[in-house]
């Protein structure tokens, strides 16, 4: 009875505007909504996982297709342990592993926000059907009992406000480390020295964010780093598309600048993590008269160039510098084309750019399967413009091949317990019968022993 009083017991209007400030902040509209005017939070975004499509659930306070039943016990559990109501467990998709740091006083403010400030949709979200044995939600138990640290954020002493307050910002709302840390043949994140230095995420590659200044965003200003967190874009470095331009776009240009600022101090203090790059991504290529040059040559032409002539000059120049208004960006200077690999440069021709940064658009056309404004692009046309702009605008050093391409179509290189999957049944059928072998042959030796 007390629960129930307490569940429905309206919470002030304060501590419901906290609670929808920290759900931006946490970004649970990006997943939580579907897209193309689905109803805020009611669920049903796919969320492409190595392992299969993962269907963000309905968080609205209906009681028959939401979370309107949940005590604030039950959102607890769900937010920091990835455990449902009902029992059953959530996939990390969902990032609690993160959340698991929020602070109860915080968890408290979103709990009082999704149950009074969201409007309830009396719709089920589509269930996640992941292929055996991902679909076995039980499991999730072991891999939280083996990878879930199920603690509280605990400010450093030794630090500054402010620098708690980014750690705090990027750990565990923002949930920075579920795209920027490399993950382990089980799918965690790796612990230890390899925190924040880059990970992939489908076709994406989230670039190493630690403070090394060659391989990380060592040599970012403070001012840099807020400017990219609040806009998407630094001129002369890089530009967000992805799941970075969704993050920016539903989330942190919604922050305060102090929260921008504290997250930039936080993130130029990560422990730096170095790789083999020379220099950093954004210090790469110049301009070239390349595409003015081959122009009505019948014989020796690049058959990336005839890609790029057609179908980049015209927004990106036939320099490679952008647009003086910054709507296109230059192709050199620019971390897409500098990297030591080339995901981000092919994923971003295969599925465009779309961001919406203080009501206004950035937006280049998609070249590959969904291509709506544009003809789509072979694998073969892709590998040949990729290697084209490499080559004349960014890192020479870096190939792409067709089968790049092919794999990046195709939703990226899939992690080992994926490649594992056809294995996994024979896998356990081979210890059962193992198993139920030992059983018999113990039970005959006892029988043997007793007869003697």
């Amino acid at each position: 009875m007390g629960a129930a009083h307490a569940q429905d017991a309206r919470p002030d209007a304060g501590q419901i505007e906290k609670g929808r400030l920290l759900a931006v902040a946490a970004d649970c509209a990006a997943c939580h909504t579907a897209p193309k005017g689905g109803a805020p939070f009611a669920g049903g975004y796919p969320i492409d996982s190595p392992l299969g499509a993962i269907y963000a659930s309905n968080i609205t306070p209906s009681k028959s297709g939401g979370i309107g039943d949940y005590t604030l016990d039950d959102f607890r559990r769900s937010l920091r342990q990835g455990i449902r109501k009902d029992g059953a467990h959530l996939y990390p998709a969902m990032p609690y592993t993160s959340y698991t740091q929020l602070s109860d006083d915080d968890t408290a403010s979103l709990y009082a926000y999704f149950m009074h400030g969201v409007a309830p949709v009396d719709k089920r979200a589509p269930e996640t059907a992941l292929p055996f044995p991902f679909n076995l939600r039980f499991s999730m138990a072991v891999w939280n009992a083996l990878f879930l640290k199920n603690q509280r954020f605990v400010a450093d002493a030794s630090q500054s406000a402010e620098w708690n307050r980014g750690a705090y910002l990027a750990g565990a709302l923002a949930h920075c480390s579920t795209c920027h840390t490399p993950r382990n043949a089980l799918m965690a994140e790796q612990d230890g020295k390899a925190f924040l230095s880059g990970g992939s995420i489908g076709p994406w590659y989230a670039p190493n964010i630690t403070s090394d200044a060659t391989s990380g965003i060592g040599a970012w200003s403070e001012a840099e780093l807020v400017q990219y967190l609040k806009t998407g874009r630094v001129h002369g470095k890089a530009q967000a598309a992805g799941p970075m331009a969704e993050a920016i776009e539903h989330s942190l240009q919604h922050l305060p600048e102090a929260d921008l600022k504290a997250i930039a101090v936080y993130l130029k203090q990560v422990p730096a993590v170095a790789s083999a790059e020379a220099k950093p991504r954004f210090a790469y290529g110049e301009s070239s008269n390349t595409e003015v040059d081959q122009r009505g040559l019948a014989t020796g032409v690049d058959p990336g160039w005839r890609v790029y002539s057609g179908s980049c000059a015209h927004c990106h120049q036939e320099g490679g510098a952008g647009t003086a208004n910054g709507n296109y960006p230059s192709l050199f200077h620019n971390t897409a084309t500098g990297a030591d690999r080339p995901d981000n440069l092919i994923a971003t021709i295969l599925h465009g750019v779309d961001r919406t940064v203080d009501s206004h658009a950035h937006f280049m056309p998609a070249f590959g399967d969904k291509a709506s404004f544009t003809d789509r692009l072979s694998d073969q046309e892709i590998a040949d413009v990729s290697n084209y702009v490499l080559g004349h605008y960014g890192n020479p050093a870096v190939k792409v091949s067709v089968d790049d391409v092919q794999a990046l179509r195709a939703g990226g290189k899939p992690p080992f317990i994926a490649r594992m999957r056809p294995l996994i049944l024979p896998g356990i059928v081979v210890l059962i019968v193992a198993f139920v072998l030992i059983v018999a042959l113990r039970s005959r030796s006892r029988r043997r022993a007793h007869q003697e």
